[in-house]
């Protein structure tokens, strides 16, 4: 008896609602703040956010990005400004997905997808080039041989931190603080933080 009561569980459970995902068929939907694979931006005009400004490496804790800056060219300008990313490398083997790249980035050029199902057969391609981070002319990511993308990936990347003031006040909830990008225009703000984001007032102009 012992012997069957030990299965009594696993009996019960055979005719109870499966809770289990059947991934990677199916995935689960993330989280609006998930950090993943990283993205460079453009403007609308098809401009490049980035301009060489190395402070997403010098804020990096662990030192998996490597950015180099050059002067724009006179005649054909890459982005805005007197100068523009002209090396811009991740190494994801270090990468600890924090964003702390994307708080420090004064233009919004770097931001993070939903995307974290990538692997690598070499070292080469977890060192992620420019080439690879910047979106295409279509203002998508580029999607690489070794990335599962799925609908919805690309949809909600980390500006979501530009939702907020720095001090995290919720008068600034429901307010998109960040500019237009390449293929989104403005994204949707952040909203559900506090009672008031879906009341009158989160109309009105935040004081102070």
């Amino acid at each position: 008896m012992n012997f069957f009561g030990g299965f009594r569980v696993t009996f019960a459970k055979l005719f109870e609602n499966r809770v289990t995902s059947q991934y990677p068929t199916v995935k689960r939907p993330k989280p609006e703040r998930f950090h993943g694979r990283h993205v460079l931006g453009r403007y609308e005009d098809g401009m490049e956010r980035c301009i060489g400004c190395e402070l997403c490496a010098g804020v990096c804790p662990a030192r998996c990005i490597y950015v180099r800056g050059a002067d724009n060219p006179p005649d054909s300008p890459v982005a805005p400004g007197e100068r523009y990313g002209y090396v811009y490398e991740i190494n994801y083997l270090r990468c600890i997905h924090c964003d702390l790249c994307v708080e420090a980035c004064p233009t919004e050029a770097i931001t993070e997808s939903k995307l974290f199902e990538f692997s690598f057969t070499s070292r080469d391609d977890a060192v992620y080039t420019k080439d690879e981070l910047l979106v295409g002319d279509d203002g998508r990511p580029q999607r690489l041989p070794w990335e599962d993308w799925r609908p919805g990936d690309d949809e909600h990347t980390s500006g979501w931190m530009r939702a907020t003031s720095p001090s995290g006040s919720a008068a600034w909830e429901g307010r998109a603080a960040w500019s237009a990008e390449l293929g989104y225009g403005v994204r949707a703000p952040e909203q559900g933080q506090s009672a008031e984001a879906g009341s009158d007032t989160a109309d009105e102009e935040p004081s102070g």
